[in-house]
C-alpha cells in the first residue's frame, strides 16, 4: 500500500528507543524525513549510526528552553513540519497515592503531559502551513481505564486524551488532525519493569503479575512497537485525512489494567 508520504516532514520525540524508535523507522521506510530527540545521547548516536537519514537532538521535553532549541534544529533540518509525534514519556512511580513522593508526581506530569503541550504549542504554527498536517499524542490505555498504584502515570495519560480532544476541536478548521495513541501491554523492557515494580508492591511473583495483567485482555499477547508504529504512520498519511479527535487503542481488547 502506497501511503503517499514520501518527503513528509516528521518530528518524533523520544525516538531513540522502544516505541519512538519503531515509529521513526516506520516513517523512514515510507520515505518520510524524520528528526527525533531523546535524553539518551548514546541511544541517539546508535540510532543515527543505523539510520543516518534520521537526524537527532538531545532534548528533555519538560524543559521549555530545550524544546525551543529542538524546534530550531528540526526546522533547519526538515525545512518545515507536517507531523508531530508526541511520544516522550516516563513510567513514573509505582505505589499507593499516600506513599508517592510529590517530586515523582511532578516529574511524571511534567514529562508525560506538559511536555506534550511544550512541543505542540511550537509545532502548531508550522503545521498550519502543511497540506497534510497531523499530530499524534501518545497516551495509554491507563488514560481510559485508570491504573491502580500508578496514579501519576494514569492521571497524565487521561490528561493527554483531554488535551488531544481539545486540540482536535481547536485545530480542525486549520486542517490539522490530532489523535491519541493508547497502547496496551507493549513488549519490551519498559513494560517488564512496570510489571516487576507492581509484582514487588503486591508481594507476588512476576509470572503471577503478568498472568493477572493478561487476565483482563481478550488477545493474550503483548502488543509490539511495530504495530503501534503502523497505526501512527497510517493516520499521518492522506488515507487518514478524516481521522481526528480519536483515542486509538492498540491493546488486544484490554478492559482494565490490573
Amino acid at each position: 500500500m502506497d501511503l503517499q508520504i514520501a518527503g513528509l516532514r516528521v518530528l518524533v520525540t523520544a525516538g531513540a528507543n522502544g516505541i519512538g524508535r519503531a515509529i521513526a523507522e516506520a516513517f523512514v521506510r515510507e520515505g518520510a524525513r524524520v528528526h527525533t530527540c531523546d535524553v539518551d545521547e548514546k541511544a541517539l548516536a546508535l540510532l543515527n549510526k543505523a539510520h543516518p537519514a534520521i537526524t537527532v537532538s538531545v532534548c528533555d521535553v519538560a524543559k521549555r528552553d530545550q524544546v525551543a532549541s529542538l524546534f530550531d534544529t528540526t526546522l533547519k533540518q526538515l525545512g518545515g513540519l507536517d507531523c508531530l509525534v508526541n511520544n516522550a514519556g516516563i513510567a513514573g512511580p509505582t505505589g499507593r497515592i499516600e506513599d508517592i513522593n510529590p517530586e515523582d508526581w511532578d516529574r511524571c506530569l511534567e514529562i508525560d503531559l506538559t511536555g506534550q503541550f511544550n512541543c505542540a504549542r511550537l509545532a502548531i504554527p508550522h503545521l498550519r502551513q502543511s497540506k497534510n498536517a497531523s499530530m499524534m499524542n501518545v497516551s495509554s490505555l491507563a488514560g481510559k481505564t485508570g491504573f491502580a498504584m500508578r496514579a501519576p502515570y494514569a492521571a497524565a495519560k487521561w490528561g493527554v486524551i483531554g488535551f488531544t480532544k481539545s486540540a482536535a476541536l481547536e485545530l480542525g478548521g486549520d486542517g490539522i488532525r490530532v489523535n491519541a495513541l493508547l497502547p496496551g501491554l507493549v513488549a519490551g523492557d519498559r513494560q517488564r519493569r512496570v510489571l516487576e515494580a507492581k509484582s514487588q508492591a503486591r508481594g507476588i511473583s512476576f509470572k503471577e503479575m503478568e498472568a493477572s495483567a493478561f487476565s483482563f485482555t481478550s488477545i493474550k499477547e503483548y502488543v509490539t512497537a511495530e504495530q503501534l508504529a503502523d497505526l501512527v504512520v497510517f493516520t499521518a498519511s492522506p488515507r487518514g485525512r478524516t481521522i481526528s479527535g480519536q483515542s486509538l487503542a492498540v491493546c488486544g481488547d484490554t478492559n482494565m489494567l490490573g
